[in-house]
């Protein structure tokens, strides 16, 4: 049996996965001021969240990443699937980055000390078309 992924693509998944898994799973027991600080800057930069309470934008969200880390790390689900998930969550985070005021110095994309985590962000987007290009090239001799 052939697994939907190539070999060369376990390290990029086993790091994005455990890391995505991780932040996932440290989100369920969220606090309340957690919460309120998550569903804040998200609702801040996509308004459509503002309706969602912010427990219940937490744990949506934890169950967001817990699914996809685990799809990452299960190497049954194929790396072109794995991959846009990762790529649509890491665009996520870039539009945060992007919209959120004082993320970036003016007129630049240079990140400011508060914009840096999420900045680094950016680096899920190019992993996960990675694995799509490179699931889709396989199958394509490209």
């Amino acid at each position: 049996m052939r697994l939907p992924m190539r070999i060369s693509d376990i390290p990029l998944r086993l790091a994005t996965g455990a890391f995505i898994l991780n932040s996932g799973l440290s989100k369920r027991d969220a606090d309340e001021e957690t919460a309120q600080g998550l569903h804040g800057m998200a609702a801040g930069t996509y308004p459509f969240f503002k309706d969602i309470d912010p427990a219940t934008f937490v744990k949506l969200l934890s169950a967001g990443e817990i699914a996809l880390g685990t799809a990452l790390l299960v190497p049954l689900v194929p790396s072109r699937i794995a991959g846009a998930g990762l790529a649509a969550f890491g665009a996520g985070l870039v539009g945060l980055y992007l919209r959120t005021p004082g993320m970036r110095r003016p007129g630049t994309l240079v990140p400011t000390q508060d914009g840096t985590p999420i900045a680094k962000d950016s680096w899920l987007v190019g992993a996960g078309l990675a694995l799509v290009i490179g699931d889709c090239c396989d199958r394509d001799r490209c």
